[in-house]
């Protein structure tokens, strides 16, 4: 990875910036100035040609013999420039030619007047073209005296007038840059300070150490930077819990089926009595049915908690209450529950199906394995507005309300449970619940007895008609119904 200096690229892009900036106001600036020159040469031209209008004969004579000399900056000792590069130190003669009102013509230009007679017949100033040189030209007619006066000196096209206001503007502004770069580059670096003490503090740190970091006196910018670090940690932090927690708790509950396994086999290879060796041999694979079921529980669980992405889809749960129900038929039959499944919701969800049939799974096996012999368990979805709710009912001895909040805590059995279990199935539900977006309550079963488990997903398309057991149906359950 290449580094970057913000400092570097900050100082240099501020300084690229006020340059620009410098450089359109100096550009601006002689642009100006030139066009006030220009205005007052021709303020000039104009005042002259008010004054010889007004002259009497005998100064027009003498003014005709001697030119009128605007030269704009006299000549000092010392002076570096020389006329060559600047027209404004050379002489600049006002010429002029006056017509009376008896039509005499007085006359110091250099060429033929009637050269300029036919040229300008305007109220302003402007620009002709003698032989290739230019000249700038004001015509004027007294009404007075009745005289014309045009008035005219050749352009002053090397001013410096307007280049010396743009230079005394820039030298200052290029004296000052170097100041004003110094005075960014440790602007800058002291307010990038702290990024500096941030690095050094996580620099300082192991990797064991996931506490919040807690920098004192930070600007806004930095605050932001160090709260996203904060939230990694504490998810880094949680990850870390997560895990630790996951493998104390697997070794924890695969120790006791692996113990009774090794029991088991022992007694398999000790014992010469063949009942009891298939005995021992029937239970080694209980042992091992019930640690594999343990283990998958567990990576699912895993896998839930990494919010690794699961595809959803449409789907509806008719058909995975119908699979859940058969294959959990012969179960509670043995033990003999009635297991019914009553489909009534006519809307879909967005799930995948493979995690829906392990949440029936879980929820009709707990139903089952803590029902009463000769009870029922039921299986119902119904349509709550805009969701769909789903509802397994046994008529068992239900669950003390003081173990209900605990319910969903990895390997929590409830107290004076006997039946088998590892205590996932709940949690397993809860996080499925939570990852499509759904609820999960606790509330009475079947005849105000048992437990209920309620399971609400946000319904993804209208009421429709769909197939119940092989036929379509129409439920007659309002959309208003609900669960107790």
């Amino acid at each position: 990875m290449t580094a970057h200096s913000i400092r570097r690229r900050l100082s240099f892009f501020v300084l690229l910036c006020v340059s620009a900036v410098w450089g359109l106001a100096v550009f601006g600036s002689f642009r100006y100035a030139s066009r006030e020159v220009q205005e007052w040469e021709d303020a000039r031209l104009v005042e002259y040609a008010m004054f010889i209008a007004r002259l009497d004969a005998a100064d027009i004579e003498q003014f005709a013999s001697l030119p009128i000399n605007a030269q704009i900056e006299l000549s000092w000792p010392g002076r570096q420039k020389s006329p060559r590069s600047d027209s404004d130190r050379l002489p600049r003669d006002i010429h002029f030619a006056l017509t009376d009102a008896s039509h005499r013509i007085v006359s110091n230009l250099p060429v033929a007047p009637s050269t300029f007679a036919a040229m300008r017949d305007n109220d302003g100033p402007g620009t002709v073209n003698v032989g290739g040189t230019p000249w700038r030209l004001y015509q004027f007619r007294d009404p007075k005296s009745g005289r014309n006066v045009q008035v005219m000196e050749l352009s002053n096209t090397r001013s410096d007038l307007a280049t010396e206001a743009a230079i005394r503007i820039v030298w200052p502004l290029l004296l000052a840059l170097p100041a004003l770069a110094v005075m960014l580059w440790y602007v800058i670096g002291r307010s990038l300070t702290p990024l500096g003490v941030l690095s050094a503090t996580i620099r300082a740190r192991n990797e064991h150490s996931l506490t919040p970091l807690n920098i004192a006196s930070i600007p806004a910018e930095v605050e932001t930077l160090v709260g996203a670090i904060n939230r990694l940690l504490s998810q880094l932090r949680q990850s870390i819990v997560r895990e630790r927690a996951f493998t104390s708790d697997a070794a924890h509950e695969l120790k006791t089926p692996l113990a009774a396994i090794k029991v088991q086999a022992q007694v398999a290879l000790t014992t010469s009595d063949p009942a009891l060796q298939r005995l021992a041999m029937q239970r080694v694979v209980q042992g091992v049915d019930r640690s594999a079921r343990l283990a998958e529980q567990l990576l699912l669980l895993a896998r839930l908690d990494e919010q690794e992405h699961i595809p959803a889809r449409i789907l509806n749960t008719h058909d995975l209450i119908d699979e859940a129900v058969m294959r959990h038929a012969q179960r509670a039959s043995d033990k003999g529950i009635a297991l019914q499944g009553k489909p009534h919701s006519r809307h879909a969800i967005q799930a995948d199906p493979v995690l829906i049939g392990i949440l029936l799974e879980n929820l009709v096996d707990n139903a089952i394995k803590y029902g009463h012999p000769d009870g029922r368990v039921e299986v119902i979805t119904i349509d709550q507005g805009h969701t769909q709710c789903l509802a397994v009912l046994d008529d068992g001895t239900g669950v003390a309300q003081t173990d209900i909040a605990r319910l969903t805590d990895r390997f929590y059995r409830g107290t004076g449970v006997q039946s088998p279990g590892s205590g996932l199935g709940l949690s397993i539900v809860e996080r499925i619940v939570r990852y499509f977006n759904g609820t999960l309550r606790f509330g009475t079963g079947l005849d105000g007895r048992g437990l209920g488990v309620f399971v609400a997903f946000p319904a993804v398309q209208g009421p429709q008609e769909i197939e119940v057991s092989g036929q379509a149906k129409r439920t007659n359950t309002p959309s208003s119904a609900t669960l107790s």
